[in-house]
């Protein structure tokens, strides 16, 4: 391994000779301006005795000119990375979130995970413990300053961000802003890692060559004409071709072009392990969320921005079907083993994708109709046999303890505004939800790191103060979710949204996988499962009280849960934050 000792930078520009020390621009104060100018307005932070130069610069502002993101303090950083998470996915900018050296890079690292698996720009920074022992007046004064050193901070995180540096002495900090957010906004987007040593950021700031401020990232690479064609080619003279897709509509324009393009084609699209909402629950051609009664009967599958399509051990396509992927990043590079079925790969933006693939059937499907109106005849029955299953499901579910999941979605759709954002963590099956708006839902996240639904919320209602945010999550999820930090960011921040806790006192997806796995084995025998139970379960609407207050019940009778949900709605209108402890089975 090799070591590289860095000495703090005594040159500075000559036009910040004749400055005084005490009026000198640091380099915390060139980083924090150039976020701004970057389009930064938020920083979500946990501080550490690292911050000693962003303090002094965030003290130093009110007296100057100087314009800064918001600093919004964020006492876990799980709560942190998740507040950014959220906030990107509503408002479509990226924000910054700055931990203390290696131990708060450490709780960074599940929200990390989540974040570059749903391809969420997040700016990491994190400092870094004094380099000097003595000889400047940013060298270390305590213990921690030698226990907390790592020989390579950035190997924390290396395998989950787009790229990872450590700000060095001499060095203008806006090219490294430039450098971190064009590469997190460049596709396909990712998070990336900065360490900021507390000497250099103590130091004079060192003047960039250029200030040349332009639109973050590099433009998207076009998706190939020909490719496209022939892909149109492929779909024009298919019988049943099929759309999966994860994470196409996150875009408002490619959620529209979407919409449009299975509408015009009757191309049915199914969102499976959806990320985001991509096509209305009305839309004619939403065929749901369940891959697996449609997998074997495409004859062409366009695969469209979704990493794990289907689950080969339970479903998959037919010999004869052609499978086509389309994605900024088809081939998934970051994942270590993947081996899905593929004829064509296309590398390209979702929305510009779409938009050629639609320009190009047109014309492919001149003069065909190579089942178009068996396929339209077969998404109409299919929505009014979903909908007369639902509606005999809820009237089963409306009246059984502990509450069914569909009658919490049923009282959930009758409630919440039509553009209320859910973020669902294990909290209710999105098919049990009437989602017809873009932006209008979050799933599970693909890495599975548990705990992102209540700070992502947060952010959610931070980048869409006037729309209605409601976290479904699981008992599991509450506690990885850090609910003492998350309530108190809620109060503290004037940030009032819902939670609904479906409390089924169990690792219900721990439970599922043993009976996967050991269908008829030892586990499926016992009257308890090890490790699989959350008993007793917690008082969690007591939580709340402790963190500013807010709204609170217990729900287990399902004649209280339109009440409940309509009371709890009330308190947010008003501008205060609730919480709903709803006992119910176990998700399907």
């Amino acid at each position: 391994m090799w070591l590289t000792f860095r000495l703090p930078s005594q040159a500075f520009d000559k036009g910040l000779r004749n400055m005084t020390p005490d009026t000198q621009q640091i380099a915390a104060e060139a980083y924090l301006t150039r976020l701004a100018e970057r389009g930064i307005d938020y920083v979500f932070a946990n501080a550490g005795t690292d911050f000693a130069p962003i303090v002094e610069a965030l003290s130093r502002s009110p007296g100057s000119n100087r314009k800064y993101p918001k600093f919004i303090t964020v006492p876990h950083e799980n709560v942190a990375m998740a507040m950014a998470h959220g906030y990107y996915r509503i408002a479509g900018k990226p924000a910054v979130v700055m931990c203390h050296v290696t131990v708060g890079t450490a709780n960074c690292i599940n929200g990390l995970m989540n974040a570059t698996r749903d391809n969420v720009p997040i700016i990491l920074a994190a400092g870094r413990t004094p380099l000097t022992e003595t000889g400047h007046k940013a060298s270390r004064q305590r213990s921690i300053h030698w226990g907390q050193e790592a020989f390579d901070q950035g190997g924390m995180v290396r395998q989950f961000v787009k790229w990872d540096y450590e700000f060095h002495a001499g060095q203008p900090v806006e090219a490294l802003v430039d450098r971190a957010l064009d590469i997190a906004m460049s596709e396909p987007r990712g998070p990336v890692y900065l360490t900021l040593p507390r000497e250099v950021l103590c130091d004079p700031a060192v003047r960039p060559r250029r200030d040349n401020v332009r639109p973050l990232g590099a433009a998207a690479p076009a998706p190939s004409q020909a490719a496209i064609e022939e892909a149109a080619q492929a779909i024009a003279n298919a019988e049943f071709p099929l759309i999966v897709t994860s994470a196409a509509g996150r875009s408002p324009a490619a959620f529209d072009a979407l919409a449009r393009l299975a509408e015009a084609f009757a191309l049915p699209v199914v969102q499976s392990e959806a990320r985001d909402l991509n096509l209305a629950s009305d839309h004619p051609m939403n065929f749901g969320f369940d891959i697996g009664p449609w997998l074997p009967k495409a004859d062409v599958i366009v695969v469209l921005d979704a990493a794990v399509p289907w689950i080969p051990r339970a479903a998959q396509p037919s010999r004869n079907a052609k499978v086509i992927h389309i994605s900024p990043d088809p081939l998934l590079v970051s994942y270590p083993f993947r081996d899905f079925e593929a004829d064509l790969l296309i590398t390209g933006e979702v929305h510009a994708a779409v938009t050629m693939l639609h320009a190009a059937l047109q014309n492919a499907t001149k003069g065909k109709s190579n089942g178009v109106g068996t396929r339209r005849k077969l998404a109409a029955e299919l929505h009014a046999d979903r909908d007369d299953k639902r509606k005999k499901l809820i009237e089963t579910a409306k009246n059984q303890m502990p509450i069914h999941p569909a009658w919490l979605g049923a009282c959930l759709n009758a409630a919440k505004a039509k553009d209320a954002i859910i973020v669902s963590e294990l909290g209710v099956p999105a098919a049990q939800l009437d989602l017809n708006h873009h932006g209008t839902f979050m799933g599970n996240m693909l890495a599975g790191g548990l705990g992102m639904g209540l700070g992502a919320a947060l952010g959610a209602k931070l980048a869409a103060p006037g729309r209605e945010v409601i976290a479904v999550v699981g008992d599991g999820s509450y506690m990885f979710g850090n609910p003492l930090p998350f309530h108190y960011v809620a109060n503290a921040e004037n940030l009032p949204t819902l939670t609904i806790i479906a409390n089924n006192q169990s690792w219900h997806a721990v439970r599922r996988a043993t009976l996967d796995v050991y269908p008829d084995g030892d586990a499926s025998k016992a009257n308890i499962m090890p490790l699989t139970e959350l008993k007793p379960s917690p008082s969690f609407e007591k939580i709340i009280d402790a963190a500013g207050g807010g709204y609170a019940r217990k729900v287990e009778n399902p004649a209280d849960l339109p009440a409940a949900i309509e009371k709890a709605l009330d308190a947010v209108r008003s501008g205060t934050p609730a919480v709903l402890n709803v006992a119910t089975g176990a998700r399907s």
